[in-house]
């Protein structure tokens, strides 16, 4: 049997794969991998054919070329056939978000035989989905994920039991609190509004609701499980949460501040409870968050940080 030759065009697949200790076995990367550390010496296999720098370019670019095209990546097929891989490991979960499995099929379409690499698919729609990915790359790659899986759940369980702190009233109406086994009122749950997207705004779907409500809060606009919806300015004013966490896919925190003045120039802006309360938080959307990987523990963590803030 050849030795494992991988190619992850997925930035959470790199990670799912290091973190199985495959990482001598990366042949080639996507343009978006980037850890952890050292990755950035692979070969890169794919470009993105968006222009734009900003959320709302960016959207206008992906829909432009959509009006023309199915997919707004490119797969560099003369690379992947010099790299040699025995595995190629693709997504079908978003295919704005990443090179996606039709991509990497038209790419090798032209393959035959034994030389033919294996294709591995994830698709993360929920956390259990994140879980189920990393079990199926595992399989393929003929490693034990079980511990990796393992040790993750036990450090978001680690993380969500940490005692929080009530929240200080401040002379506030009362509100009713939920009880307990022990008939002992347990602490408030902020309402969340997770932003995925600035202009035009999305909510974060798919793993993100169940984060939140893991971290202590309760996820509006958005539903376990199923696509980030896009969201109007006046569904947002309406659910008016108590903690805005933003961000967007892809993007880094300055990216986002950049982009804020989108936001602030709406007039409903300076209304919501959040902003007034300055509980708006822009935290780093490429390298967590938007990840389905090992590294949404660490999403976890900072979520319920921002959480635990509130309370105090």
């Amino acid at each position: 049997m050849p030795s494992l030759r991988i190619v992850s065009l997925l930035p959470s697949a790199t990670e799912i794969v290091c973190a199985l200790g495959l990482e001598s076995a990366l042949v080639g990367r996507s343009h978006e991998c980037d850890f952890p550390h050292g990755v950035e010496r692979l070969p890169v296999c794919t470009a993105p054919k968006v222009g734009g720098r900003d959320t709302r370019e960016i959207h206008d670019s992906v829909t432009a070329i959509l009006q023309h095209d199915i997919s707004v990546y490119r797969v560099d097929a003369e690379l992947l056939r010099e790299l040699a891989p025995t595995h190629v490991i693709t997504q079908i979960q978003c295919d704005v978000c990443a090179v996606s499995l039709r991509d990497v099929e038209a790419a090798l379409a032209d393959w035959s035989g034994t030389s033919a690499p294996r294709i591995v698919a994830l698709n993360p729609q929920s956390l259990d989905d994140v879980f189920e990915d990393i079990r199926r790359a595992g399989t393929a790659l003929g490693a034990d994920a079980e511990l990796l899986i393992a040790s993750m759940k036990s450090r978001m369980n680690n993380s969500v039991g940490r005692r929080r702190p009530r929240r200080r009233s401040f002379g506030q109406v009362p509100q009713p609190r939920d009880c307990g086994d022990e008939g002992v009122a347990a602490p408030l749950r902020p309402t969340v509004v997770f932003i995925e997207w600035i202009e035009p705004l999305m909510a974060g779907g798919n793993w993100m609701p169940t984060l939140i409500e893991m971290a202590g809060g309760t996820s509006l606009l958005a539903e376990a499980g199923k696509h980030s919806p896009w969201m109007t300015w006046d569904e947002l004013a309406a659910a008016d949460p108590d903690i805005i966490v933003i961000a967007p896919c892809g993007f880094r925190i300055a990216d986002s501040e950049r982009d804020f003045h989108y936001l602030t120039s709406n007039p409903a802006w300076s209304s919501l409870r959040a902003v007034r309360a300055n509980q708006v938080h822009v935290v780093d959307g490429n390298q967590y968050f938007n990840r389905p990987g090992p590294r949404l523990v660490e999403s976890l963590d900072i979520l319920k940080e921002i959480f635990d803030r509130w309370h105090a």
